[in-house]
Formats: C-alpha cells, sequence, structure tokens
C-alpha cells in the first residue's frame, strides 16, 4: 500500500527547486522581454559611420548602359536613400524626399533595393523623382555591405565620402528639421557631427 504523501521519506520528495526553476527562467525571459519592448528599433547601431562608404559599381536606373559608383558621393555632402517600390514605408517617405530636393539643401541619391527597374522608373515618373541619381541593386548584396536592415535606410554622407550618420525608417519632416538638416550645415561649417 502507498504511503501518504506527508510520510515519504526525504528521498521521495521532490526538491523545491524543481518547481521553481521554470518559474524563475520563465521571469528572467519576461524581463528581458519587457526592456526589449522599450529599445527604439531605428536606433540600430551602424559600424559604418565614420568609415568611408563602401565600394560599389552598379547601372543606374536611369540607364543600365551607364554605371553609379561609391565615388560618385564623394565631392559634396549627399543622402543615400535605399528605397524600393515594394516598400509601403517609402511611399510614405516619398512625400518628404521630393520636398526635400526642392529645397535644394542636398542631393538625393538612391540605391533601387531588390527591385525590378521597368517599376522603379514608373514609380518614379508617377510620383516624382527626389533623386539625382539611382544604382540599381538588384541582389540585394550592395545594400547588405552598407548594412541595410530594410528599406527605407537613409546615410548621411560628408564631402570625402565619409559616412555620418544613419537613418532607419521613412524620414518625417520632423526628423529632416531636426536631425538631418542640423548636421548637413554643421559638416558644411566643417564641424564634427
Amino acid at each position: 500500500m502507498p504511503q501518504p504523501a506527508e510520510n515519504q521519506s526525504p528521498e521521495q520528495k521532490p526538491k523545491r527547486w524543481v518547481y521553481l526553476l521554470p518559474l524563475g527562467l520563465f521571469a528572467v525571459l519576461m524581463v528581458f522581454f519587457f526592456f526589449g519592448l522599450g529599445l527604439n528599433p531605428r536606433l540600430l547601431p551602424s559600424p559604418l559611420i565614420g568609415q568611408p562608404a563602401p565600394e560599389f559599381s552598379l547601372p543606374k536606373l536611369s540607364n543600365a548602359n551607364e554605371l553609379f559608383q561609391h565615388t560618385d558621393l564623394k565631392g559634396e555632402i549627399s543622402l543615400l536613400n535605399i528605397w524600393a517600390t515594394w516598400c509601403t514605408s517609402c511611399r510614405q517617405e516619398h512625400p518628404v524626399l521630393m520636398k526635400i530636393a526642392k529645397s535644394k539643401q542636398v542631393p538625393i541619391y538612391g540605391l533601387y533595393y531588390k527591385d525590378v527597374p521597368d517599376q522603379g522608373v514608373v514609380w518614379l515618373q508617377n510620383y516624382g523623382n527626389p533623386y539625382r541619381e539611382n544604382a540599381v541593386d538588384e541582389d540585394g548584396k550592395v545594400g547588405i555591405e552598407w548594412g541595410a536592415y530594410g528599406t527605407p535606410e537613409t546615410f548621411l554622407i560628408d564631402q570625402d565620402g565619409i559616412i555620418r550618420y544613419k537613418h532607419v525608417g521613412p524620414i518625417s519632416w520632423n526628423d529632416w528639421e531636426t536631425k538631418l538638416l542640423p548636421m548637413i550645415n554643421s559638416l558644411r561649417n566643417n564641424n564634427d557631427v
């Protein structure tokens, strides 16, 4: 006949830690989850800040027989915007890019990312073209070298071709006025960003 639980010998009683271990692990995971939710996904670190723009040579969207190269980004402060027609956030950002281009504060170049070139040409004809030029990165290899996590992403590049800032996600007008434009003005005044 089995013994009642209170009469079990110490060898037969389960250890309390067996019950508390899963609860403790769950609590630790919840703490990590809680703090992870508080992180801003737009503040993804980039090891490229302060480094020369990665080398590339890609066909232009405007003429596939001509090349756009990383050296084309030297000589003036500029923005490189990674975009695609399939990107809904790029549609949200596009009017802001048009307004920035119209202000003539800084040239905007595009890295047309993992998309069909003909669709990009039509898209720019329909919605306007804020870009001085676009490089076509159909396979996405150059975007990966730039450390792109997705689209849109925008890089601020100084006169020497050095990446000074990376903006993840669509640029809002507030982002332009409070982050990008002050950095551009600082670079123009030869101050560090």
